[in-house]
């Protein structure tokens, strides 16, 4: 990753001035943060139109250096992860709001920044949905997880950027409905601040990084999270319902995965969020009573509000499905282990003495290089790596035995380096 100072916007913000980066008392709770209520420039209109689009396109283009970048999703309202709303802010070009509704052709903003670098806050969430629009960036900057390699304890953005920056960011509208149209002044406002501060907040994050000997790591781990593949389609997700622990016998765990698959369908047909066209608690009670008739279903209680009670034929149909499968086609009580699956942890000890006696070690010994290094132990080591190497890794392994499978897990290099040399030591004394 090119490192690329980013000076503070020359515009002036919308309250008092913060105090600069690096004064004593801020982000200690001797100074408090200023309320940052109002972008810089005002908050900008949202382009909705190819012609605004291609307007919008070209100051950016214009602009200079990395490009800051945020998503607004319609979680909890909507079927998928769908982007409803993305922000862009540059040097030079000021803050975009983009409708990706009405745009579905977006293909001459992805030529202009998907070759630049891009800042964002959490990455992993924002990624998935920018993708689906076809933008993807180059390069990645990630504040949350520069944070996190920092050591901090709070790592929310707000948090950060009241610790770095001195100001105070409002969050009101972090769980909203961003498929809303028109969106509501106060939330464009929220959506241009997101993005206000993110390419300042990079340049401090990164001179940190660099004083702290993390910037290298930090680079390795942007990169993991930008190039990271989409995760595996889930072994029987209907087995996620929360609630299904009070299902027991495998004819009610039909009934729940048939009412699952019927809720699935129609909550994309609807585009709406699964929970909101069938609540889990409603599953987990039809697979536990195994209705068989509407009205014995309507008389549940989950089953007794007015829009459950609409499409009581349909949940009923899905029921009835599942109460007369054969035998053989009921699902097992138990799920079926995903591929590369371990089993749990407090099983080991009968399954495999010698390994649970390994992740005791290794747990202890990644606890204890990453208090010595300021990280989260989750980010020296993902606590699924450390549980694969611990299952898999043979006893009394040498250095580079120990630095091979690391690899082959998936951990970056850092890791390996930071960690290599004491496991194999904690491993032989085992």
């Amino acid at each position: 990753m090119t490192d690329v100072s980013v000076p503070p916007s020359s515009a002036a913000p919308a309250v008092a001035p913060a105090p600069p980066p690096g004064t004593p008392g801020v982000g200690s709770g001797t100074l408090p943060p200023v309320p940052l209520t109002e972008p810089a420039d005002g908050v900008p209109p949202v382009v909705d139109t190819p012609q605004v689009l291609a307007d919008a396109v070209a100051r950016l283009a214009a602009g200079t250096g990395p490009v800051a970048v945020d998503a607004e999703r319609a979680s909890g309202y909507r079927y998928g992860q769908a982007a409803y709303l993305v922000q862009l802010r540059r040097a030079g070009a000021g803050t975009v709001l983009i409708d990706p509704v009405p745009l579905p052709d977006l293909e001459g903003l992805a030529a202009v920044v998907n070759p630049t670098e891009w800042v964002l806050h959490a990455a992993d969430q924002d990624l998935p949905c920018l993708r689906e629009l076809g933008l993807a960036p180059a390069t990645l900057f990630d504040t949350e997880l520069a944070s996190r390699l920092l050591g901090r304890e709070r790592v929310g953005l707000a948090a950060v950027v009241a610790e770095n920056l001195g100001y105070e960011l409002a969050k009101e509208h972090s769980a909203a409905d961003w498929s809303t149209r028109p969106l509501p002044e106060s939330w464009l406002r929220y959506a241009a601040l997101d993005v206000e501060l993110l390419l300042e907040l990079r340049a401090v994050l990164t001179e940190q990084l660099r004083t702290a000997g993390k910037l290298a790591w930090a680079e390795q781990e942007f990169e993991h999270v930008r190039t990271a593949a989409p995760p595996a389609p889930r072994v029987d997700p209907w087995r996620r319902t929360s609630g299904l622990q009070a299902v027991r016998s495998p004819r009610g765990l039909a009934v729940a995965r048939e009412l699952w698959r019927a809720r699935e369908e129609l909550a994309q047909n609807l585009d709406r969020s699964p929970g909101r066209v069938l609540p889990a608690a409603a599953i987990v009670a039809a697979a536990v009573a195994m209705p068989r008739t509407e009205g014995q279903l309507v008389r549940l209680r989950e089953f007794a509000g007015r829009g459950t009670r609409k499409r009581a034929a349909y949940w009923q149909a899905a029921v009835t499905r599942a109460l007369e499968l054969p035998e053989s086609e009921l699902p097992p009580r138990r799920a079926a282990r995903e591929h590369g699956q371990l089993p749990a942890p407090r099983a080991w000890g009968e399954k495999n003495p010698d390994a649970a006696a390994r992740l005791e070690v290794v747990r202890t010994c990644v606890r204890t290089r990453a208090a010595e290094h300021a990280l989260p132990q989750e980010n020296l080591l993902a606590p699924a790596t450390q549980r694969h190497f611990a299952w898999e890794t043979p006893a009394r392994p040498t250095p580079e035995q120990v630095a091979d499978r690391l690899a082959a897990l998936g951990a970056r290099q850092w890791q390996v380096a930071l960690v290599a040399g004491p496991l194999a030591e904690a491993l032989t004394a085992l």
